[in-house]
């Protein structure tokens, strides 16, 4: 018989470093929810109030993100990776399914690889997607970009809104997920991910893509899917890359639900 787990809302230390967590407890599965590379943990309300108080919901704002977790000497891929642990330690959870958005779905689906004993599953929700993406014109691109929007970024830090980091760290963070997301290095992560996995995909562009390049990226888990039969896509819904959680929220629990029923 499970026991029931209290609910928790704190502060759990990390490196050099403390993140705000809720926990909100009970006998359901755990699932632990990986922020977009910017975002708060407030943008899974939607998906947690559609799946409701039979699972146990775990989410955390990540390093000198929102208002509360606090700043870093590191704001690295791998930090991330060590936030996961330290979340799940800290709150004694061995297995959960694990969800992520965006930067947060590359998280889920390296942590997944590397845990197949304590990861129920998978939901990657538009994110994690490997294509070569990233050249030296994106690089600029990328730099300029978040150079044009550090003016107004010290308004808005109070609100939790924006993190508290410099242009430069936004930018050398989004820089280095492009290495991550590239072919060599994303494709073997997931070729060895022997969990039960989801995408829910995005429609268009998000913040920063031209064109059609959001779409020839999605395009690219064609091959995943092909190679990995433990990886398919539940569903691709017309919301954009940054209101799919408020827009298409419903498809992320469904996906949740289809992991947990595997």
């Amino acid at each position: 018989m499970t026991s029931t787990v209290t609910p928790w809302t704190g502060m759990i230390p990390i490196d050099d470093t403390a993140l705000a967590c809720t926990d909100t407890g009970g006998t359901g599965i755990p699932v632990v929810y990986l922020n977009g590379q910017f975002a708060t943990q407030g943008y899974w309300k939607r998906v947690i109030a559609g799946l409701g108080p039979d699972w146990r919901h775990i989410t955390y704002d990540e390093r000198a993100r929102g208002r509360k977790s606090k700043t870093s000497a590191d704001y690295s891929f791998e930090a991330g990776i060590r936030d996961i642990d330290a979340v799940l330690a800290a709150r004694g959870v061995d297995r959960a399914l694990i969800v992520g958005w965006s930067y947060g779905a590359f998280l889920a689906a390296h942590w997944a690889g590397r845990n197949p004993d304590r990861a129920i599953g998978a939901v990657l929700v538009d994110g994690a997607m490997p294509h070569d993406w990233l050249d030296d014109a994106m690089e600029q691109r990328i730099r300029k970009m978040f150079q044009r929007m550090a003016w107004f970024m010290p308004l808005l830090r109070p609100t939790g809104l924006v993190p508290r980091l410099s242009a430069e760290q936004q930018a050398t963070s989004n820089i280095e997920l492009g290495r991550i997301s590239r072919e060599r290095e994303l494709g073997p992560v997931m070729d060895g991910i022997t969990v039960p996995t989801r995408y829910v995909l995005a429609s268009g562009t998000s913040l920063g893509s031209k064109g059609d390049e959001q779409e020839v990226i999605r395009a690219s888990l064609d091959k995943v899917v092909a190679r990995n039969p433990h990886i398919r896509i539940s569903a691709k819904v017309p919301s954009n890359h940054s209101m799919i959680l408020r827009k298409d929220h419903a498809a992320v629990a469904a996906a949740i639900r289809e992991v947990a029923a595997v």
